[in-house]
């Protein structure tokens, strides 16, 4: 569950800082990136190279980064990055600042504007740890539903047997890989997505396709699998990165996205098909490159495959969701293609709208159902396959 993950990690003064690089060792085995933020008394236990080596990133600590040029760290950014934050470990006196609401430090800073979930590791002795004032803080931030990773019994730094001893970094890596796998919405649901255009040869140079990027499927399928999907990625050519945990079919025409989906459909449970199928294709593919003459030609096309269509008549418990994308009376088209298809839904965007269709990175759909529409504003793609696996947590 913590493959493709951002962890930002906080590493504050205690003498247990040495483990904060192994729970970064720990982190990056499980696939996750890794940034982190250091406290100045962390610096005291721990250094800014050896972290930075193991994390592969610069690592934060001040505001400032550059005081000629007044270049500064942004913690907001640093706090929209991660998808969870953890920090460890967490002296008595940090735990004290989370509470309070202190900002009067960049760690500090980006806590607050961090709106993934946090998990705080206390480290500290016997006493503190049982002191009242520490377990009312550990309490409220529990209240506030920040996650507590119980630290435990053992030799501590003072010389003490006791309760204090920060958890180790490979039990807080399962704790929190156990933490999203029971939140994981679509755990074990078996999702295909099909993303990009399709390529139509005319000769062994030529082909007909259209503008798509493929970005839509792709934002999809990362949000699926964030979700504990396990999903299949059928993409026409397309240059973007294959998300973390997604399995990928790479396909060129029309015909092979059809194979590829077709005999893999039994065994999903839910189909997306984002792709911008072509919709003809030549009668006669020539086998050599034609060349430029005076006179004009003409290709003979034919209908491609309609690939949700003759999927519906063998769909089962199957949910399928296609995408319209048009230029005129789009409702009335999103509409009589889902039902011409036998979609359970159908997602509906138009060149019209600005900021939409091929090649953004934002998009503006309605979602259509046989019963009701949802009409959403124009955000980036991510955010829109957000929208769209949120429909699909509430058919599942």
């Amino acid at each position: 569950m913590l493959s493709g993950k951002n962890v930002l990690l906080a590493v504050t003064g205690s003498i247990a800082a040495y483990k904060s690089a192994f729970l970064i060792r720990e982190f990056i085995k499980s696939g996750a990136f890794v940034k982190v933020i250091v406290t100045e008394a962390a610096l005291q236990f721990v250094t800014t190279v050896t972290l930075s080596t193991l994390s592969k990133n610069p690592v934060y600590k001040d505001f400032i980064k550059d005081e000629n040029t007044g270049e500064w760290n942004n913690h907001v950014d640093l706090g929209s990055w991660a998808d969870l934050m953890v920090i460890a470990p967490a002296t008595a006196n940090t735990i004290s600042n989370l509470v309070s609401g202190k900002a009067d430090s960049f760690f500090l800073s980006t806590f607050l504007s961090c709106n993934a979930p946090v998990f705080v590791a206390p480290a500290m002795d016997l006493d503190m740890f049982k002191n009242k004032s520490t377990q009312s803080n550990i309490q409220l931030l529990t209240k506030r539903l920040v996650n507590v990773v119980e630290p435990k019994e053992g030799e501590l730094a003072s010389g003490l047997e006791g309760k204090g001893r920060m958890e180790e970094p490979e039990e807080i890596v399962t704790y929190i890989n156990n933490y999203f796998l029971e939140k994981a919405t679509l755990k074990n649901l078996n999702i295909l997505i099909s993303a990009g255009p399709t390529y139509e040869s005319i000769d062994p140079v030529r082909f007909i396709s259209n503008h798509s990027t493929g970005k839509m499927g792709y934002a999809l399928a990362n949000e699926a699998q964030k979700r504990g999907a396990n999903v299949q990625l059928v993409s026409g050519p397309v240059t973007l990165k294959t998300p973390e945990n997604v399995e990928r079919i790479d396909v060129m025409s029309t015909q092979e996205m059809k194979k590829e989906i077709t005999q893999r459909f039994d065994k999903i449970d839910v189909l997306i098909m984002s792709a911008a199928v072509a919709d003809y294709e030549p009668i006669n593919i020539a086998s050599n490159k034609i060349k430029k003459q005076d006179q004009e030609i003409s290709i003979q096309l034919k209908k491609t495959p309609d690939i949700l269509k003759d999927l519906s008549k063998s769909k089962k418990k199957q949910l399928v969701i296609g995408f319209a994308l048009e230029t005129e009376n789009g409702i009335e088209n999103a509409y009589q293609k889902m039902k011409r298809k036998n979609l359970d839904a159908i997602i509906l965007n138009s060149l019209r709208d600005t900021g939409a269709g091929f090649g953004h990175d934002t998009n503006k759909i309605t979602l259509i159902t046989p019963s009701e529409e949802r009409e959403f504003e124009l955000k980036t793609k991510d955010l829109v396959a957000i929208d769209i696996l949120n429909f699909v947590e509430e058919c599942i």
